[in-house]
């Protein structure tokens, strides 16, 4: 089946003139483009551009593609647009991608202030794999990623890390649990039933790295790429479980779960990823504000 990102990407290589001004209307890099466009030339089995000297100029089935794919995303420009009258007029979209590892109350309380605001932003939410985030995000599918890690310099996409805040890393777990292993904590870890987050979560290699130099051996019982889902499993009794100090209060009212104890060394950063260098967007600078001043104070 055609690759319709690629397509995108041939056409705006054609449309804007080469593969450097098409990266910079797309945020990407010249690399990110080239590759694409190359991939799509190999499925189509022939060449789309023509080089001249220093210029890329379409070849005849290059002219043929381009002609079709400028219609395909005419139609696409006209649908968006049909559909988006229906919409009130006030309502601003703001479209947000948030890493499946992000805790849903750190999600939920940083992205409260954009409810709050005096204009109408009518806010849609995309739970996903990070690597799967970059790639909207390129594409502008949506505004912003809610991260637990920085953007990485190898991924190709042209956008920026804005740090919202840090918190200790604390353990968690029924009051049962947490009375069972108070008592010399954290070495008391060693012998704790334990659920973890998943390996694209940030916190799980600075965790293992810790237990290790620290000596400290849990008895692992899950790992979970779903926050919510490990601490549904934890408020059953059946572990203790990492996340970031800020959020006891939420897990005490949601899930009866309290704080074991913290530990200095492993921090937890929360990050927004935006195609902005200095943030200027309304809802992200509202998000910015109040987890500086609020959630991570």
């Amino acid at each position: 089946m055609l690759n319709y990102r690629q397509l995108y990407y041939f056409w705006s290589v054609a449309k804007y003139g080469g593969v450097t001004k098409a990266a910079e209307k797309l945020h990407l890099t010249p690399q990110t483009i080239s590759g694409q466009v190359s991939e799509l030339e190999s499925y189509l089995g022939t060449d789309l551009f023509i080089r001249k000297g220093k210029r890329l100029e379409l070849s005849n089935y290059g002219k043929l593609a381009f002609s079709h794919s400028d219609e395909i995303f005419q139609i696409g420009r006209e649908l968006e647009s049909l559909l988006k009258g229906h919409q009130d007029h006030q309502d601003v979209v703001f479209k947000v991608g948030i890493s499946a590892v992000v805790p849903k109350s750190i999600a939920y309380r940083l992205l409260l202030p954009t409810q709050q605001m005096t204009d109408e932003i009518r806010l849609m939410c995309h739970e996903e794999k990070l690597n799967n985030l970059f790639g909207e995000l390129a594409i502008h599918k949506i505004d912003l990623i809610i991260a637990d890690r920085p953007m990485p310099a190898n991924i190709g996409v042209k956008a920026y890390s804005h740090l919202l805040g840090e918190s200790k890393t604390a353990f968690f777990g029924t009051p049962a649990l947490v009375k069972k292993y108070k008592k010399g904590f954290p070495d008391s870890l060693s012998s704790a039933p334990m659920l973890l987050p998943g390996e694209d979560s940030a916190i799980r290699v600075k965790l293992e790295g810790w237990f290790t130099n620290n000596n400290i051996r849990p008895k692992i019982k899950g790992e979970y790429d779903d926050t919510a889902l490990m601490k549904v499993f934890a408020e059953r009794g059946l572990g203790l479980f990492p996340a970031p100090e800020v959020i006891a209060e939420e897990a005490y009212k949601h899930h009866g779960v309290v704080m074991l104890g913290t530990i200095d060394e492993v921090k937890l950063r929360y990050y927004a990823i935006s195609v902005e260098r200095k943030i200027k967007h309304p809802a992200v600078v509202a998000i910015s504000q109040s987890a500086k001043a609020d959630l991570f104070k």
